[in-house]
């Protein structure tokens, strides 16, 4: 029997933000056993967002800033994310073809809508970040998984022979995160130019999330927008959270071809109305802080390299040293084999036992993170030394029972 609050039949393939799980486990540790919580579960950086941003804020709602602005987002800050992406990547972004949006999940979901259509396939990589997965189900689309290889001293890389061999007549999207959720990889830029070209090859839609793109400790970040092509074929998201610590601000940005940002301003007014104005205000003189932007990212390199070496040192763990993103992703698959117990049990156990939060790695679907956590190191150095000391003592205390 139906009823009048049954759900749209594709909700019910949703598992919603599962990195929140952990966090309200944590929160019942906390409670019950009055133990410190370690969180290196957060998707943020630790960094207040910088004075001149929030001082750019407060103007603007001194000045009155706070209507409505065009669904497109307003032009100041339009020119300001072209003027940005040119002279990083020596591209030709023009005003036209940036939408600002709230957040840049909000940019990934106008993409999706406008392009996914129920049946459609939309190759993914395993791992990735859940919210692609999710928003294709919802549209009806069928998420394709194409494997990251794992190499202890070389880290995660495109398995290029599986991404052309899951290519089929369904094919509408290939998506792609550079530097990457949750492994912390920055993929060469040999990867990134087998990517383009098979989109290219295949007339492929290649969605390029590149919003950690300024966290970088190795190697250079090679930009999909670097392809004279890109227009043909390229949706490029982007967003001032990570960046310029501004998660909460929600403000994110699509590039792509004009007619295509104009087909999104519709959507974005009939979804949304327009982003935040005084925010906006805000973000233009974002681009002013890159001095504090590079001394965040350094912080971010001496955690980067702290978490490593002692993550390293606990024998019954394997961990690549990540040179993007801020995200350590080691392999427990020993322990788990040893013990026989899976990644969500061991996450969940080493919260309610030694109240360190980390996020297991079958989060990001589908099977390869089954062997992984986790850990942001976003995070002050004497907690990352703290936390991993617990984890080593947790480690011992399951390896010394039986």
């Amino acid at each position: 029997m139906t009823s009048i609050f049954d759900f749209n039949a594709n909700i019910s393939q949703l598992s919603g933000e599962s990195t929140l799980l952990y966090k309200e486990i944590a929160k019942k540790v906390e409670k019950t056993k009055k133990l410190k919580i370690i969180d290196f579960g957060i998707g943020q950086p630790d960094v207040v967002t910088f004075k001149r941003i929030r001082e750019a804020a407060k103007s603007a709602l001194d000045e009155g800033f706070t209507s409505y602005t065009s669904a497109l987002g307003i032009d100041e800050l339009r020119i300001k994310i072209a003027e940005y992406l040119n002279n990083r990547y020596s591209t030709d972004v023009k005003k036209e073809e940036v939408i600002v949006t709230p957040g840049a999940k909000t940019a990934l979901f106008l993409s999706f809508i406008l392009y996914v259509n129920p049946g459609d396939e939309v190759i993914l990589f395993d791992p990735s970040f859940y919210s692609y997965s999710e928003v294709v189900k919802l549209l009806g689309g069928k998420p394709i998984y194409v494997n990251l290889k794992w190499d202890k001293s070389e880290g995660f890389s495109i398995d290029v022979r599986d991404l052309e061999n899951k290519i089929t007549k369904k094919t509408k999207m290939i998506v792609f995160n550079n530097p990457h959720n949750p492994t912390g990889t920055l993929f060469s830029s040999s990867d990134v130019e087998k990517i383009i070209n098979i989109a290219k090859d295949n007339k492929l839609l290649l969605l390029s999330d590149e919003i950690y793109d300024n966290f970088i400790y190795e190697g250079r970040m090679k930009s999909v927008l670097e392809d004279s092509d890109w227009r043909d074929f390229v949706l490029y998201i982007n967003g001032f959270s990570k960046t310029f610590s501004m998660t909460g601000w929600r403000l994110g940005y699509v590039v792509a071809r004009e007619d295509i940002i104009n087909k999104m301003g519709i959507l974005a007014a009939n979804i949304y109305t327009c982003p935040t104005s005084f925010a906006q205000k805000a973000a233009v003189k974002a681009f002013e802080t890159f001095d504090e932007v590079n001394e965040m990212v350094k912080l971010f390199r001496k955690r980067r390299d702290l978490i490593y070496e002692e993550l390293n040192k606990i024998k019954e763990i394997k961990v690549s040293k990540p040179n993007g993103a801020f995200y350590i992703f080691p392999n427990i698959g020993d322990i788990l084999q040893m013990k026989n117990i899976d990644v969500k049990t061991f996450a969940i156990k080493l919260i309610e036992e030694k109240g360190v939060v980390t996020i297991p790695g079958e989060v990001f679907p589908l099977n390869i993170g089954r062997q992984f956590l986790r850990l942001s190191f976003a995070v002050d150095e004497n907690i990352i030394k703290e936390g991993v000391n617990r984890i080593r003592e947790f480690i011992e205390g399951m390896m010394n029972t039986r």
